[in-house]
This record gives structure tokens, C-alpha cells and sequence, in this order.
């Protein structure tokens, strides 16, 4: 399966963007998908998880500011952000969880990353 993500920008401080990750096969709705982050030097870390019956998981730190959303007939993967903080700023990537379960971490139980959208709050 291959995954695209899009979306990103420069957002303002306490502003909005919402992502998006396409996957290449029926992926989305059959599967645990998630959202993780990475900034240069630090691991890539967990931000939200959809399951395939559509209850989400969400990282403490963005709890009440992002949403984790699927359309399945659209095979797309969403992840609103919304309260933009400094601290939000880093490359997004959308992956696969690769066993049982849809807890955001760790990343070594995720998998077919796709090549991120950079996100910016200034």
C-alpha cells in the first residue's frame, strides 16, 4: 500500500488545517490508520488512530485540538487541526498500524509511512 499526504502549510498560531492521507488500495475502513509527527533530531511520535469501526485514540497533547476522521469511500485518511500551537510545527505523516490494537505508539508497530506533509505554526 502506498500513502500520500497532503495538506500541510503555514498555519497561524491558534489556526486551522486539515490533512489529508490517501491511501493507494482499499486501505482506510479495514485497518487501524494513524497520524504521527516528527521534528528534525526527535523521534517520530503518535498524534491520533482511527480503527477501521471509526473510534479514534488521541496523544494527550492534542486532545480537543485535532480530529482523526476517515471516508472510506473515498479511501482518504483526515486530520483536522484546530488551537495551532508553536509546538505543533513538524513534518505529519500518515502510516499503517501493523498489529493488533490502535494505540498511537510505538512506531515500531506502525508501518507504510508515507512521505509526510510539513506543517508550520508561527
Amino acid at each position: 500500500v502506498q500513502l500520500v499526504e497532503s495538506g500541510g502549510g503555514s498555519v497561524q498560531v491558534g489556526g486551522s488545517l486539515r490533512l489529508s492521507c490517501v491511501a493507494s488500495v482499499d486501505t482506510i475502513g479495514r485497518y487501524c490508520m494513524g497520524w504521527f509527527r516528527q521534528i528534525p533530531d526527535r523521534e517520530r511520535e503518535g498524534v491520533a488512530g482511527v480503527e477501521s469501526d471509526g473510534s479514534t485514540t488521541y496523544a494527550d497533547f492534542v486532545k480537543g485540538r485535532f480530529t482523526i476522521s476517515q471516508d472510506i469511500s473515498r479511501n482518504i485518511m483526515y486530520l483536522q487541526i484546530n488551537s495551532a500551537r508553536p509546538e505543533d510545527t513538524a513534518m505529519y505523516y500518515c502510516g499503517v498500524r501493523l498489529v493488533a490494537g490502535c494505540a498511537v505508539g510505538p512506531t515500531k508497530f506502525w508501518g507504510e509511512w508515507g512521505r509526510g506533509t510539513q506543517v508550520t505554526v508561527s
